[in-house]
Formats: structure tokens, C-alpha cells, sequence
């Protein structure tokens, strides 16, 4: 249960209405998810992390967008986010995300967690060939 009221189309003041219509375009969807919602409270939040995620999620360059979602959906496992795991789940499916690359997703995710317990727990040292000004 949200912490405070979803703001619905009617409810939304201009500025609201206006982030509202950006994303239908830009996800070229009629659905505003929940997410933005509720942050739809504070129109100035709204807008400024609308900005963001457009700029990182939605704008040409080097990283597909597929790979974008991926990595958008391990970051979410490791920090617990089950809403951002379904939605950005969602997303790489609608962006042709297949079952063997979800499987291998969370395979990788699974290893790097297990992986980097041991390397926390151990306190090992990083390798001097790891460390950006000593690799080149």
C-alpha cells in the first residue's frame, strides 16, 4: 500500500498533466504506472527524476536498451525494489528480454551476490592490476 494517494488524471495540476503526457510519448503507451503516480504529489520531484530517467533510459547511446533494463533489474534485485524487479521485468520482455536471458540474468546476479559476500566477508585485498591508475 502507497504511503500517500496515487494521483490520478483528473487529480493531476498542469504541470503533473504535462510530465504525464512527455511519458505517454515517449513510451509511445496510454499508461502512466504507479511509480510516477505517486510522486506525482510533488510535481517539481516529478519532473526532475522524469528528466533522469529519460535522459538514462530513454536517450540514444553505446548501451542497448534491452542491456539497460538488465542492468536496471539487477540493480533493483540488490537493492530490494520489487516494484522497479516487475516493472523493468516488464520492460525487457517488451523489449524482447527471452526467458534463457532472464535466466542467465539472474545467474549472473546470484554469482556477483554470493561472490561479493565472500570478497566483504574475506576483506580481500583489490589487486594492484584492478585498480584503474596501475591497469593503464
Amino acid at each position: 500500500m502507497a504511503t500517500l494517494k496515487l494521483i490520478s488524471d483528473v487529480e493531476a495540476s498542469p504541470r503533473v498533466a504535462a510530465v504525464f503526457d512527455d511519458i505517454r510519448r515517449t513510451r509511445n503507451s496510454d499508461f502512466i504506472n504507479n511509480f510516477w503516480r505517486a510522486l506525482a504529489f510533488d510535481p517539481q520531484g516529478l519532473e526532475r527524476t522524469w528528466a533522469e530517467v529519460k535522459a538514462v533510459m530513454t536517450a540514444p547511446g553505446s548501451i542497448d536498451p534491452l542491456t539497460r533494463e538488465m542492468i536496471y533489474i539487477a540493480v533493483s534485485i540488490a537493492n530490494g525494489c520489487s516494484y522497479c524487479v516487475h516493472s523493468h521485468t516488464a520492460a525487457a520482455r517488451a523489449k524482447g528480454m527471452t526467458d534463457d536471458q532472464y535466466g542467465e540474468l539472474l545467474a549472473v546476479v546470484g554469482l556477483a551476490a554470493r561472490t561479493n559476500h565472500l570478497a566483504t566477508a574475506l576483506q580481500v585485498p583489490v589487486d594492484a592490476a584492478f585498480v584503474a591508475e596501475a591497469a593503464g
